[in-house]
């Protein structure tokens, strides 16, 4: 029993660690980075979108048109038939289909993320046929721990002594 209270815990903490680090290094990660001005309002705009293009407001998300106010916190989403362009500070970036636009405030910087659909992202080939991912990766190092405890396992038996 102490055995397998053991492997959980490894498991568990272990997946906590992986899962954290990559998380934190995606949040970190700007398309392009531009200079606050100040207090500003608005600190950017919708410069065309065409299609299927939300824009967040203050009563959810919205139709997006050419001039829409974007601030920090904004979102722009393109649906698969659609496409936009966002112009924040130095920034002029395009957005296309299933992807979506966040605007951050970093220092005093202003960080516009661009984010690709999960979907399409994890459909990506690797390169290699066969692929070692993420979580083949956690699955593996949970049956070494697995392994290498069970290994070590001492339940003062008189085999052990």
């Amino acid at each position: 029993m102490k055995l397998v209270l053991k492997t959980v815990l490894a498991v568990f903490v272990a997946s906590l660690g992986l899962g954290s680090v990559s998380s934190f290094a995606q949040d970190a990660s700007c398309s392009c980075v531009t200079a606050y001005q100040g207090p500003a309002a608005p600190i950017g705009s919708i410069h065309s979108a065409d299609g299927d293009v939300m824009v967040s407001q203050t009563a959810g998300y919205g139709p997006a048109k050419a001039g829409n106010a974007l601030d920090f916190g904004s979102r722009v989403v393109v649906g698969a038939e659609g496409t936009a362009s966002i112009l924040v500070g130095g920034c002029n970036l395009d957005v296309p289909a299933n992807s979506s636009l966040n605007i951050s405030r970093l220092g005093n910087n202003i960080c516009l993320k661009l984010v690709g659909s999960e979907h399409t992202a994890a459909i990506q080939p690797s390169g290699g046929g066969g692929g070692f991912g993420a979580p083949e990766a956690i699955f593996a190092g949970a049956l070494l721990t697995s392994g290498v405890l069970a290994a070590t396992q001492d339940d003062d038996n008189g085999v052990s002594r």
